[in-house]
């Protein structure tokens, strides 16, 4: 028995299984153990993690797929049982009127407060969040007339559906159990779609999302508020199951329990709120008989946990059970974009500036409908500004971008993207933990109707490109220049009319130079226009119709690429007399 055990053991790492049987088989055990194993006060404490796993999957939402980690979550929570306990101990409302309440009034909060909150990065928008939660306890404790004080309200009803009364114990834990399973459920379609897929790219690479098309601000709203109904939802079935509503939902033990959850089971993992609720809820019980010295050994259990697996429970259950990879789609070439011939982009006296220096003093171009120019400089020059101007990460002081008689100057990056503007980034940044299939797809989410359909038309790109074969293997560990080809897959699938490109060619040996050169001319030749950043001499003057020089943020030098070597002023800021 025990070498069997050994082998199946030894074995596991190579076993594939379909994604959903991780998730039924925690279920199944779920199930089992509340019909056959569970006591009174074991369906109780299964009522409370059930609980706590659906608050846990809202967080997951924010914090898990969005990246954001907001600590009003355990304010939503208690905001949505108190508007159940005031509206069903004062006014006597049932559930069927006091649940929607639970779920609208966290949401409408949500949206008030994420406008500006949202603007904020990394610990000041933690520490705004905070700063919510906090006000959101001194008026519950501080409005006895209204929440009951420090007290609390007492009398809250139970659950009625259709009529039935839901008695506690088991029935109780099925209805909880239920709205888990249909939250979970909707958080886990959403996560696998388009919505879930952009949301992570936001959470990753913010910059990328924007010039991909996706509406970043959007997103986090959309999912600061859809993680605010999940925590009213929760908090209703709280205050449902204790029968009482006091300022301890509201306070901080709340919201550490859930992050905990999200962080033990594993982020952004909806069987990781799950798996994360169970276990957290159950350790301190079984934990018991140790009596004074429990909560150190409960302590010293969650910190083995994180330290042996560091992506969650679900982390390693992947590891041991890697899931069976999906087949790859057919490529599929988008439909085709017309692109007017001519002039595509002016940029008339664009020019921004950083405290005192101008980084960009007054420059113009015109990018033709398939030419490819070149934009060189020394370092500091106000290339990468430029570009960041025209793709829309930076807002300019004055000037146009004029693109079909729209000017684009100062709008936000999505806008920009969705006029057909595309842009690669001088230091790549792919999503490490996404395939290169995925990374590529992340620029049709925003156009497509499917993930199906994305990845299709993202195949296509990575085939135009050489580089189909490199669809399946993960971002994580690609050389620089693979990395590089794949950023370009993923731009060249916006089907762009303009095409931006920042030191495409930077680390690249002189055949892979020579190839991407080749890749250039050949997506110039479909009509698009190309901007080159690149110092490297060799390679862009024979490739670039034009070149301009920018010196000081001021062009220096405009024309074609042979009298580039014989500009006195760009010998002299730029190239040097060896040249």
């Amino acid at each position: 028995m025990r070498k069997g055990v050994c082998k199946l053991w030894a074995l596991a790492p190579t076993l594939t299984l379909p994604r959903w049987a991780g998730e039924g088989m925690m279920l199944a055990v779920l199930l089992a153990y509340a019909l056959l194993y569970a006591s009174p006060y074991g369906l109780r404490v299964l009522t409370v993690a059930g609980v706590y796993a659906l608050a846990a999957i809202g967080f997951q939402i924010v914090f898990g797929l969005g990246g954001a980690l907001s600590l009003a979550h355990g304010a939503f929570f208690g905001i949505g049982a108190y508007a159940t306990g005031i509206l069903g101990s004062q006014w006597g409302w049932g559930f069927a009127a006091t649940f929607p309440v639970s779920l609208l009034v966290p949401l409408l909060l949500a949206l008030l407060v994420g406008l500006p909150v949202l603007r904020l990065e990394s610990h000041y928008f933690a520490l705004a969040t905070l700063g919510i939660a906090q006000v959101v306890h001194l008026l519950a404790v501080n409005s006895p007339g209204l929440t009951g004080g420090a007290n609390g309200l007492p009398g809250v009803p139970g659950i009625v559906l259709f009529g039935w009364a839901v008695p506690r114990g088991l029935p109780l834990a099925a209805v909880v159990w239920g709205f888990v399973a249909l939250g979970g459920l909707l958080a886990w379609k959403l996560a696998r779609g388009r919505w879930g897929r952009a949301l992570t790219l936001v959470r990753d690479d913010p910059l990328a999302a924007g010039t991909l098309g996706l509406d970043v601000g959007g997103l986090r709203l959309a999912a600061f508020a859809l993680s605010a109904v999940y925590a009213g939802a929760a908090g209703a079935l709280a205050v449902h199951t204790q029968r009482v509503v006091s300022p301890e939902v509201l306070e901080f033990p709340v919201m550490v329990s859930v992050l905990t959850i999200a962080v033990v089971g594993g982020r952004g993992r909806v069987a990781g709120a799950i798996l994360g609720a169970v276990l957290l809820l159950h350790l301190p019980e079984w934990f018991r008989f140790l009596e004074r010295s429990y909560l150190i050994v409960y302590g010293v259990a969650l910190l083995a946990t994180i330290v042996l697996a560091p992506h969650g429970l679900t982390g390693l259950l992947d590891r041991l059970f890697p899931s069976r990879p999906a087949p790859l789609p057919k490529p599929t070439a988008p439909p085709e974009m017309v692109i007017p011939t001519g002039p595509l982009l002016r940029v008339e006296g664009l020019t921004k500036g950083f405290g005192g220096v101008r980084a960009v003093d007054g420059v113009s171009l015109t990018l033709e409908a398939g030419t490819i120019t070149g934009l060189i400089g020394p370092n500091g020059s106000g290339k990468t500004t430029l570009v960041n101007l025209i793709s829309g990460l930076e807002t300019p002081d004055g000037g146009r971008v004029l693109m079909g008689g729209k000017n684009l100057a100062g709008q936000r990056p999505d806008r920009i993207a969705r006029a057909g503007i595309a842009r690669t980034f001088q230091a790549v940044s792919l999503p490490e933990g996404a395939s290169v299939l995925a990374a590529v797809a992340a620029a049709r989410l925003e156009r497509d109707g499917s993930i199906t359909e994305a990845e299709a038309h993202a195949l296509w790109a990575l085939e135009r490109l050489g580089a189909a074969d490199l669809a399946g293997k993960p971002c994580a560990g690609l050389p620089a220049a693979l990395r590089r080809r794949v950023e370009l897959a993923r731009a060249l699938a916006r089907q762009p009319a303009v095409l931006l490109l920042d030191e495409p060619a930077a680390g690249l040996t002189d055949g892979e130079k020579a190839e991407l050169a080749g890749h250039l001319r050949a997506i110039a030749a479909t009509g698009t226009a190309l901007l080159v950043v690149e110092h490297d001499m060799g390679f862009l003057l024979p490739l670039a119709g034009h070149v301009l020089c920018l010196d000081q943020g001021r062009p220096l030098y405009a024309g074609p690429p042979e009298g580039v070597r014989n500009d006195p002023a760009v010998v002299a800021a730029y190239l040097g007399e060896g040249a």
